[in-house]
């Protein structure tokens, strides 16, 4: 509301002659202000955005320790069972050079205690790691259960949208499931006229049917991008460019997702990608208007698989 009383004032002052100089500069002034906000909240942005591709890497070398994790209990057990095998054959050894008494045999007989010692200890110690792989391994399938819990929610929650979202088919949205997320997709078309971050009537519909969703999954993080072609943005007024027009509107969205009660605002992150984040080719007309779009990116929460992981050593 204040940018656009500051931007309405600035209109009026550059339209009437009878406005003093001062008016006019300390309305210049704000429009500079104004500005500047804008481009500390798209740097900020910029900070979520990396904070969240390495979640993503995070992710992945938790399921690359996984896969390390069992093999190595497979391994150990393969050599727990041959120690056992080979401590069985010395044993019997053992028993049958006991039987014998002979003075000859009396040095062999020693070193074969001491290395059937040395097994005993060495089976305790095999026993042990058995015994902690086999409760990381129970962590890990704990684990493993947990995110097919997560991947079955976000499936879920991906089918609920699509049926939410069933009367926009062939509208400008989509509605995917990748990477352990939920993307809804909406193409300018549907939202914002050319170079407009007012959100349409038809496009609120959609963005309330979202919010309606989103309020049944209060634990869902929401990412909201905006992005645009490589169209140079050269209109005049309170957009400076395609960065800010994208930061804009990703910002409308977030506004209307935020009037419903029920979704947790805490949750809710807006960032423009100008046209760095392309869907199709900006040679053509049809690829324009597939990157010029708003994407949704629904990620569950992870907290509890950071913490199974910390207990696992």
């Amino acid at each position: 509301m204040i940018k656009k009383i500051s931007i309405g004032l600035l209109v009026l002052a550059l339209s009437s002659s009878c406005v003093s100089k001062k008016i006019y500069n300390d309305l210049e002034n704000k429009f500079a202000d104004l500005k500047k906000e804008n481009r500390s909240i798209a740097d900020e942005n910029a900070d979520l955005l990396k904070a969240k591709n390495q979640l993503e890497l995070d992710r992945d070398s938790v399921t690359s320790d996984l896969t390390k994790a069992k093999v190595e209990l497979n391994k150990l057990k393969a050599d727990y069972a041959a120690a056992q095998n080979k401590y069985k054959v010395l044993e019997d050894s053992y028993a049958a050079l006991e039987k014998n008494s002979s003075d000859a045999l009396q040095s062999n007989m020693k070193k074969n205690r001491d290395l059937l010692e040395q097994l005993d200890e060495r089976g305790k110690t095999l026993a042990l790691e058995q015994e902690r792989l086999s409760k990381n391994a129970q962590r890990l399938q704990e684990l493993e259960n947990l995110i097919a819990a997560k991947e079955a929610s976000m499936k879920k929650l991906k089918e609920t949208l699509s049926n939410a979202l069933n009367g926009f088919e062939g509208k400008g949205l989509t509605v995917e499931q990748k990477n352990g997320k939920v993307y809804v997709s909406m193409e300018n078309k549907l939202l914002f006229n050319s170079g407009s971050y007012a959100v349409g009537s038809e496009g609120k519909k959609a963005v309330i049917e979202v919010g309606k969703v989103l309020g049944d999954n209060p634990e869902i993080a929401v990412l909201i991008e905006g992005h645009t072609d490589n169209d140079a943005f050269t209109a005049s007024g309170p957009i400076a460019d395609n960065w800010d027009l994208s930061t804009k509107r990703a910002t409308a969205i977030v506004g209307i997702l935020g009037e419903n009660r029920n979704i947790n605002k805490q949750n809710l992150t807006a960032a423009g990608r100008s046209e760095y984040a392309p869907l199709g080719s900006n040679s053509t007309a049809d690829g324009k208007a597939k990157n010029r779009r708003i994407e949704i990116i629904l990620t569950p929460r992870l907290d509890e698989i950071a913490e199974m992981l910390k207990e696992i050593n």
